[in-house]
């Protein structure tokens, strides 16, 4: 069932993302070549903790940890460790913040030092995928016209798009209904209403769509079949009478990046 929030649940919804959009600015000013991924998921959740709120994912079907951090070829779900990051690495970013009884989840991909032009490229594509999927995220239009814009973007620019996983519902629960593909057809799925929230999430392929799990952990990592680079970048949006309202944002993000 489609959980509906109220304008007040909305305005705490902001409150939390908020807290989650500077926490993601906080593990990108320290996010450089030799940083372990360990000490990553350290800040995020001593920040989460002093501000009151929770991190959604720390104990979530047995996870341990603030943040998945997930290396080249590692899609989704990848767990902080003593791996150090080197140049020409990229690394996405998944956090999601529990405050005043609701959560947010945003994700961002970074390129470590340099990287190629040719990784840079996916990932201003899959970024600009994100905002392709939320610009059809209005009331009246369906699931599925997020789904093709994403779609049809990625695929338009030789890249892949993963179907195993998708965005989602998102408040009184992380994950709620309905799921937020990555791929469908224009005019499929769930009505968009007035209330609704959603994390979009485009998880993009440089290379096959095909995946493969690690064996690692309760909550397995993710990764490309032909291990070749994976970026994914995540909004939670709220629908409203008008344009989406984005509740995350990537400010503080980009503040620390070009600081």
């Amino acid at each position: 069932m489609i959980q509906l929030k109220t304008g007040h649940e909305l305005e705490r919804m902001q409150a939390c993302a908020d807290i989650l959009s500077e926490a993601h600015g906080v593990v990108a000013s320290a996010i450089t070549p030799g940083v372990p991924t360990w000490h990553l998921d350290h800040l995020a959740a001593e920040f989460i903790y002093k501000q009151g709120a929770q991190p959604s994912f720390k104990g979530y079907q047995g996870f341990a940890h603030t943040l998945c951090i997930s290396v080249n070829n590692c899609i989704i779900h990848g767990t902080p460790d003593t791996y150090v990051l080197k140049e020409g690495d990229i690394v996405s970013i998944d956090c999601g913040v529990y405050y005043n009884g609701l959560h947010t989840d945003a994700a961002f991909t970074y390129g470590i030092g340099k990287i190629s032009q040719e990784v840079l490229d996916l990932l201003r594509v899959t970024k600009a995928a994100l905002y392709k999927g939320i610009s059809c995220a209005n009331a009246s239009q369906r699931v599925g016209d997020i789904s093709s814009a994403i779609q049809l973007y990625v695929e338009g620019n030789s890249y892949t798009v993963v179907r195993e996983f998708s965005g989602h519902g998102i408040g009184r629960d992380l994950h709620e209904y309905p799921e937020v593909p990555n791929y469908g057809e224009k005019g499929s799925g769930a009505k968009l209403r007035t209330g609704m929230t959603l994390a979009i999430e485009p998880m993009v392929n440089m290379g096959k769509r095909q995946i493969y799990y690690g064996d690692k952990g309760i909550l397995p990592a993710v990764y490309t079949i032909d291990n070749k680079p994976s970026a994914h970048f995540e909004h939670t949006v709220a629908i409203t009478d008008g344009r989406p309202r984005i509740l995350t944002n990537y400010a503080h993000i980009e503040k620390a990046l070009q600081s």
